[in-house]
């Protein structure tokens, strides 16, 4: 059983923003004579084997994490990985390039690689041990822009490599509000993504995740639940079946008084919730994944040695 290690994330204060620009800043004792650009062009043209033979020279090896070029001064490993260039990319972490260097604006080329929706970039940085969340200095995360883009395939490989499934933009606690209203679930759902909605379920977010976290809620009196965001967005009824399905709780949300059509689909399935009690079979399904998740274990469910029909009601497939 493959058992994954979460990084740990940390706030950002003034040393770690002054520690940032120093990274960024060019080293004074490397005197470029053209040899970054020789390696950016290599990159841009996918030219693959000429990397190979450039970067075999102590010349141009030790600019293999330097930052240059127009517009946002990048490492070859961030280009390549902007323009899905995985062979030059193979090459680049074969030579021992920084896997989790940061451009400018503080993000990885592995988020540059999910941003521009480069699945194979993206399992070659995963496999070369990028962190799947990031760079801690920047605002967004890999999982939050695969959840919004709709990747499915980039998005089951980031958590398939220990992504935090209930990872929340990192603002000042001041914007605690934004922070409230983010999230990959959120997104998922504001997008219109459903089989990434349902995939982070199934890999253990947590359908109130906005509503349990204690230092939130001492920041804003009245959080409003994902159930809550799915019928004010007047998103599909299938969003709010997932919610319900996964152990949501039905009685957080507060729709009285709420502008919802009548006849709002997903709205009949929270009322309709309310006054029936889930199935003893519903419960049991909601406690077998509940304990799975606390053991570490959320993707286990192929695993356990139970007949394939039950697997699947616990997988929640038909």
């Amino acid at each position: 059983m493959k058992v994954v290690l979460r990084r740990q994330t940390k706030k950002m204060s003034l040393m770690d923003i002054t520690k940032i620009f120093s990274m960024l800043q060019p080293r004074e004792d490397e005197e470029d004579n053209g040899e970054s650009q020789e390696l950016n062009q290599a990159v841009s043209e996918d030219d693959y084997q000429t990397l190979d033979k450039l970067l075999c020279q102590d010349k141009y090896k030790k600019f293999i994490n330097s930052r240059s070029g127009w517009g946002v001064p990048s490492t070859p490993l961030r280009l390549a990985a902007s323009k899905g260039h995985v062979r030059s990319l193979e090459v680049l972490l074969a030579h021992g390039a920084d896997v989790d260097s940061l451009d400018v604006k503080a993000q990885t080329p592995l988020f540059t690689a999910v941003s521009n929706g480069h699945l194979e970039c993206v399992k070659a940085l995963l496999d070369a041990g990028a962190c799947p969340s990031g760079s801690i200095y920047n605002n967004c995360s890999p999982l939050l822009t695969a959840a919004r883009d709709g990747d499915v395939g980039i998005l089951r490989e980031l958590l398939d490599h220990g992504a935090d499934t209930n990872v929340k933009a990192r603002v000042p606690e001041w914007a605690a509000n934004s922070a409230a209203c983010s999230g990959p679930l959120y997104l998922a759902a504001v997008y219109g993504r459903l089989e990434c909605f349902r995939m982070l379920l199934l890999y253990g977010a947590d359908p109130n995740y906005n509503c349990t976290d204690e230092k939130m809620i001492a920041r804003i009196k009245q959080p409003k639940t994902l159930l809550e965001i799915c019928l004010r967005h007047g998103c599909r009824s299938e969003f709010i079946k997932l919610l319900i399905d996964f152990g949501a709780n039905v009685y957080l949300p507060n729709v009285a008084g709420e502008k919802l059509a009548p006849s709002s689909e997903g709205l009949e399935l929270l009322l309709r919730e309310r006054a029936h009690p889930k199935s003893l079979m519903s419960q049991s399904r909601l406690a077998v994944r509940s304990l799975l998740k606390l053991a570490g274990h959320a993707q286990a469910v192929g695993e356990l040695e139970i007949p394939p029909v039950l697997r699947s009601y616990l997988r929640h497939q038909p």
